[in-house]
């Protein structure tokens, strides 16, 4: 216990740790501040006004709130496109990078060529990679239903057909898997070997090797790939955007305004729709709804993936 004398000490002690623990966060707060905090209330404030980016907002009250949720004909076919990429495109990547992460660690040789060749797709520019990736899967001139064709199959449209242009979106994703591969690869490459011999001693097999010995040790980075997907993918823009471009054949020069989403809406995400209204059609008000309604979804679907009865981890993790 604290005696009278030696009180204000304890007080002076306690009040420099605090501030020196201030001084640590200090950074992380005012980045949290600028770059998170200030950005979302702001974009509540906008959500209730009107506001074109160059007169004085003014306050309508929930006009954009109606707007975007009963009137906006586009923001149906939006939300389910991004939906459908994330439990789509975030489960077969997360399937596909811990498939290859298990054939590269279990290579006897060459294993620095096959990781090398599986990691270089990642490290294309997104819009770079697009471009080529439509120009391979091009209905008309590309190899890859020229090659199809000569086996006698059917090829798709690929990026011009709306039942293909997510797909094809998918399939571009899991081409550029490289960044999910090294990461299941540390964590297949960080499961005690001990316990792979006691497996093995016990007459374990493939498959029970892995749902007993491999699985229950790399659920934390599972859950990591599946909650960092779900943000990334919520975020998804740049890819579908350029598709469609490419794909409509559409040039774009300067003045040119394209709306985003071909064929036929298929690919438009609704990060997509928020650029399209806010900065295409200067309806400031209508784009951070959108973008509260994005960040309330991704916000729940973080949420219900971190719960432990989400089966992800364990109770011991």
């Amino acid at each position: 216990m604290a005696t009278p004398t030696n009180a204000p000490a304890l007080r002076r002690k306690a009040r420099h740790e605090r501030l020196r623990t201030l001084g640590f966060l200090s950074p992380w707060l005012v980045g949290f501040t600028v770059f998170f905090g200030y950005p979302l209330i702001a974009t509540v404030y906008f959500s209730f006004m009107h506001y074109n980016q160059i007169e004085a907002p003014t306050f309508v009250g929930l006009r954009n709130w109606r707007y975007v949720l009963e009137q906006m004909p586009l923001f149906g076919p939006a939300l389910w496109n991004t939906l459908w990429l994330v439990v789509v495109m975030v489960a077969l990547r997360v399937v596909f990078g811990l498939g290859i992460g298990l054939l590269v660690t279990r290579i006897k040789s060459g294993v620095g060529f096959f990781r090398t060749a599986f990691y270089l797709p990642y490290l294309a520019p997104p819009v770079a990679a697009t471009v080529a990736f439509v120009f391979l899967l091009n209905p008309g001139t590309g190899p890859v239903n020229g090659i199809l064709g000569h086996l006698g199959i059917d090829a798709p449209n690929w990026f011009n057909d709306p039942a293909w242009a997510k797909p094809s979106l998918v399939l571009l994703s899991l081409w550029g898997i490289g960044d999910l591969m090294v990461i299941f690869m540390a964590a297949l490459l960080d499961v005690p070997r001990d316990q792979y011999e006691a497996a093995e001693l016990d007459g374990a097999g493939p498959f029970h090797t892995f749902r007993y010995v491999t699985w229950p040790s790399i659920t934390p980075i599972v859950m990591f790939a599946v909650v960092t997907g779900v943000v990334q993918t919520m975020q998804y823009y740049t890819q579908a955007l350029v598709a469609g471009k490419l794909a409509s054949g559409v040039s774009v020069g300067p003045g040119t305004v394209i709306q985003p989403g071909y064929p036929d809406h298929s690919t438009l995400t609704v990060p997509q729709l928020v650029y399209s209204l806010g900065f295409q059609n200067f309806n400031t008000g209508a784009a951070c709804v959108l973008s509260l309604v994005l960040f309330a979804i991704a916000m729940a679907v973080t949420m219900l993936l971190m719960r432990r009865r989400a089966g992800l981890l364990s109770a011991e993790d």
